[in-house]
């Protein structure tokens, strides 16, 4: 059973909010668990859209997301 500190029988419990690959020069987002998601604070930090990848999308989506395919 589970307690306040997350663990079960003696065993931690995490998990990560945000996975992030670079790939080929570019930067592959493979989970984003944040509230506004990180793509935002990479455009912000002076990233162009054409260098981030929805790696959490299906390949026949991406085209659709405004940001890099591949």
């Amino acid at each position: 059973m589970a307690n306040a500190y997350g663990t079960l029988r003696d065993r931690r419990i995490h998990g990560y909010l945000v996975h992030i690959d670079l790939i080929d020069g570019k930067i592959c987002i493979k989970r984003d668990g944040t509230e506004e998601g990180i793509a935002a604070d990479l455009e912000r930090a002076g990233i162009a859209k054409e260098h981030i990848v929805f790696g959490f999308r299906p390949p026949e989506l991406r085209p659709y997301t405004g940001y890099a395919i591949a």
